[in-house]
């Protein structure tokens, strides 16, 4: 045993610690979320049965109609919620580490402000198509979480409540940014602007699957590599320096891994609200762990965003509501409810 509710598990010379509760939720998680994927490839104008679902995906159904739909339609847009929310679970779960803030997220830090600043000026100022006004999201995102972290640098080190401060501030500066380019568009580059920040999962294809999961399976390898280490940093920056932990480099790296993530989901997907936020609190809750829910916190943000999507696509009077405003509906109804029920935030 290795801590409490914690095992040690030995491959040769190599050993690695394992929490069999954490397991357990994240294989029932991910059961939850294969059922969502397959109920919402059922979902639509077409709708189709679990067998037909499953016949669509291995080729074996008789129905050629729901093979094409399935496959050629429906899946790249779960698949892409799939990263995407994966990708948000566990850059939430890094951000509220680093932060030390439970209600750090990629909007504290100002990054959703200014990948949308980024999106704007390319559909506002340079009428620009999607690729490009995703690349420049992605890049403007990037940039803006890059200044944030040295703005929120004193006396050497990063993170805390100053990060959190500092990214309030930026993002309040980019939002009143990006009020003013909206208002100088005309009306269909408004419309473009506002439909790109409603955040979306909608015409999802495949060339939007690949780079998401490509990008996903890069990225969180390094987060897995440096999870001991941002676990000791929980215990507060003296112990962790004491056990041998390059304290800012860690956090420094950890933040690059948690904006790239970031990065991933916002151009595959717009920005989506709250998934970065609950997706790492509700899997700590379930794991009851003191580890930083990396994997669990994935797990669950994939869980959500296909929670959301079913959602948005069943939601009462036949209103197709766009993903981002759905978990920003449900977040903001999370956050009330957190913030009463908590003494403590």
């Amino acid at each position: 045993m290795s801590g409490a509710g914690a095992s040690l598990l030995r491959l040769g010379p190599f050993s690695r610690r394992w929490r069999p509760r954490a397991a357990l939720v994240c294989a029932l998680l991910a059961a939850v979320g294969l059922t969502l994927a397959v109920i919402l490839l059922g979902t639509g104008t077409l709708a189709f049965t679990p067998s037909e679902v499953i016949g669509g995906l291995l080729g074996t159904g008789e129905n050629a109609t729901a093979e094409r739909v399935i496959v050629r339609v429906r899946l790249p847009r779960v698949l892409t919620a799939i990263f995407v929310g994966a990708a948000l679970g566990m850059a939430g779960a890094i951000f509220q580490s680093v932060s030390r803030n439970p209600l750090g997220s990629p909007d504290i830090i100002g990054f959703t402000t200014g990948a949308a600043t980024g999106a704007i000026v390319q559909i506002i100022l340079f009428n620009a198509g999607p690729f490009e006004t995703a690349l420049a999201a992605a890049l403007a995102g990037v940039s803006t979480a890059a200044a944030v972290f040295l703005l929120s640098r004193k006396g050497g080190a990063t993170g805390g409540y100053r990060l959190v401060l500092v990214g309030i501030g930026v993002g309040a500066v980019l939002s009143g940014v990006n009020t003013v380019l909206v208002t100088t568009g005309d009306l269909d580059q408004a419309i473009s602007a506002q439909i790109w920040l409603a955040g979306s999962l909608n015409t999802r294809t495949w060339s939007h699957v690949l780079p998401a999961a490509l990008g996903f399976c890069v990225v969180a390898p390094f987060a897995a590599l440096h999870a001991r280490r941002l676990d000791l940093l929980e215990m507060g920056d003296d112990a962790a320096s004491q056990l041998g932990v390059a304290v800012e480099r860690t956090r420094l790296v950890m933040m690059t891994v948690a904006v790239a993530l970031t990065a991933i989901a916002t151009a595959a997907a717009g920005p989506i609200a709250f998934v970065a936020l609950a997706g790492p609190q509700l899997a700590r809750r379930l794991t009851l762990s003191s580890d930083v829910p990396l994997v669990s916190g994935a797990v669950m943000g994939a869980v959500l965003l296909l929670a959301a999507d079913l959602a948005g696509q069943r939601f009462p009077f036949s209103i197709r509501m766009p993903i981002g405003l759905t978990t920003g509906l449900l977040g903001g109804l999370y956050l009330l409810w957190l913030l009463a029920r908590g003494r403590r935030i």
